[in-house]
């Protein structure tokens, strides 16, 4: 808890038994009051080790997507309290301990939203970034900026903390089921008029971290860019796609809870 909010940790998961551990104790305990995994029905063993660690454990019934899991976290951590939401990924790829500094910013009301970027700090190639991938992200980053009107250094990285108010305003039921979830929820928060901010965040890849190959990396890239297009669209009142509708498309948790296997409830073995 920080400033009398309490701060969840939301874990989109698959197959991740091997890094889950060390991932969540690297996580700072003083401020981390609940830990939420959601297991996109994974081949491993990643419940039953959530579930062994204490952590707040749900499974989904068939494998949503990158972002259909998303969708579960924050209505989950939502129906828990949660004032603050700070997204990790379980593959231990960012930095667990910047979940301080990150929920800080938000809980003193800096900033609405916080990004962990691979790029401040030249931390990305260091870090074992494929050059492929960092050459994507320059390029890709450069284009929505110029058509965003916005000055991030990336838009793609998946460390974030969200404050209660953006999860619960932002139509992200209206966002794809995959990667590309990640990039529209950034432009409905600039969108919206909320606030973002970013702290450097140096990156570790590994075999265990997760990515995605090279078609389904040109797939969200074209979707990227189509998403900054309807951004540019948007403001400028030519037409209006869902994803930036206010009304309707919010999160509900029932809907949710279709989503997963009837052992949801069950936070740690008994």
């Amino acid at each position: 808890m920080i400033h009398g909010k309490k701060v969840v940790v939301v874990m989109p998961a698959y197959n991740a038994e091997r890094t889950l551990r060390q991932t969540i104790s690297q996580l700072p305990a003083e401020v981390v009051d609940e830990i939420i995994l959601v297991d996109d029905a994974s081949r491993d063993n990643t419940a039953a080790v959530a579930r062994s660690l204490g952590v707040h454990t749900l499974v989904h019934r068939n494998n949503l997507g990158y972002g259909g899991n998303q969708k579960t976290c924050y209505a989950e951590a939502l129906a828990h309290g949660a004032d603050i939401v700070v997204m990790v990924h379980p593959d231990y790829q960012y930095d667990p301990r910047l979940v301080t500094p990150m929920a800080s910013l938000i809980a003193t009301g800096v900033y609405d939203v916080v990004l962990g970027s691979r790029i401040i700090g030249n931390s990305a190639i260091r870090g074992g970034m494929p050059r492929y991938k960092y050459i994507a992200n320059r390029f890709l980053t450069m284009s929505q900026n110029l058509l965003l009107g916005e000055k991030l250094s990336e838009y793609h990285t998946g460390y974030r903390g969200y404050a209660r108010e953006v999860l619960e305003s932002l139509p992200l039921e209206a966002n794809s089921n995959d990667f590309l979830f990640d990039n529209q929820m950034l432009a409905q928060i600039f969108f919206f008029g909320f606030r973002i901010g970013e702290i450097s965040c140096p990156t570790r890849y590994s075999p265990e971290s997760s990515s995605i190959n090279f078609r389904r990396s040109c797939a969200y890239g074209l979707g990227v860019l189509r998403t900054s297009v309807q951004y540019w669209l948007a403001r400028r009142g030519i037409t209006t796609p869902s994803i930036f509708e206010r009304s309707g498309h919010r999160l509900e948790p029932e809907l949710q809870k279709a989503r997963i296997t009837p052992d949801e409830g069950r936070s740690a073995v008994s």
